[in-house]
């Protein structure tokens, strides 16, 4: 669809002009992603700066939405945050019609519109209207957008975190882990990021039961041994994550019991 289509169908719904707030990851790389659909956009604007909107779009920080709300009363009819966690109520401030808008992606600075195309979005809305504004905007930047309720919010940005987050946290690990053995972070990147890359594909793909191989598949605990004793040996810090993963895998695999 074109940014003039797109415009024109969102004029029906009263939503020519969005203000962005944030200047963070999220909100330099949807305040041009908006222009490019065929939005009005004002901003990113910074802390305090406030523009009459038809909606304005807060991509700020958890902590600071009820603040940022506050700090725009009265600037648009429409008010929305960009996060995963935080219940509509966060808004309330603002003194408009709420709504969520959460796209499931990670941004690293430098995205361009592309980045949002094909990805999932939670929305949500206090009002028909606010919904009905959460699901054009999102689907105006090409995600696909799912209705999600605030007592769902926290479980399901949780899911988000460990897909995403704890992965680079797991693959820092195996970084730690790799030096041990003499291999540097560049390389030990070098090296295991196709295997990464297959194992994610082959979990989409497959799921997880299908998709885990290895030692704790196998049943092969004398290999898994092994690896702990390595771990105690060189990196102990990292021995209850190895246990709470090797719980985990054992689960997957119908092996025993996933970590408390």
């Amino acid at each position: 669809m074109s940014a003039q289509a797109t415009h024109a169908q969102l004029a029906q719904h009263g939503l020519r002009s969005i203000a962005v707030v944030g200047r963070g990851r999220l909100g330099t790389a949807i305040a041009p992603a908006l222009r490019n659909a065929g939005f009005d956009v004002i901003g990113p604007l910074g802390r305090g700066e406030r523009a009459a909107a038809d909606a304005v779009l807060l991509c700020v920080p958890d902590s600071q939405i009820a603040a940022a709300a506050a700090a725009i009363t009265g600037c648009a009819p429409l008010v929305g945050h960009t996060s995963g966690a935080t219940p509509l109520s966060a808004l309330e401030p603002a003194r408009g019609e709420r709504f969520g808008l959460h796209p499931l992606q990670t941004f690293t600075g430098g995205d361009g519109p592309e980045s949002f195309t094909g990805v999932g979005c939670a929305v949500g809305g206090s009002s028909e209207r606010a919904l009905d504004a959460a699901m054009e905007i999102a689907g105006a930047l090409g995600m696909r957008p799912f209705e999600l309720a605030d007592e769902q919010r926290a479980a399901y940005h949780a899911a988000a975190s460990i897909a995403s987050n704890f992965l680079v946290a797991l693959e820092s690990a195996a970084e730690t882990v790799a030096g041990s053995a003499g291999l540097p972070p560049e390389r030990t990147r070098e090296l295991l990021a196709p295997l990464v890359r297959a194992t994610v594909e082959n979990w989409a793909d497959l799921g997880p039961e299908r998709a885990l191989t290895g030692p704790v598949a196998r049943g092969d605990e004398l290999t898994v041994a092994k690896q702990r004793t390595a771990l105690r040996e060189h990196t102990p810090e990292l021995l209850p994550l190895f246990d709470a993963l090797v719980a985990q895998a054992r689960a997957v695999a119908g092996r025993g019991e996933a970590a408390a």
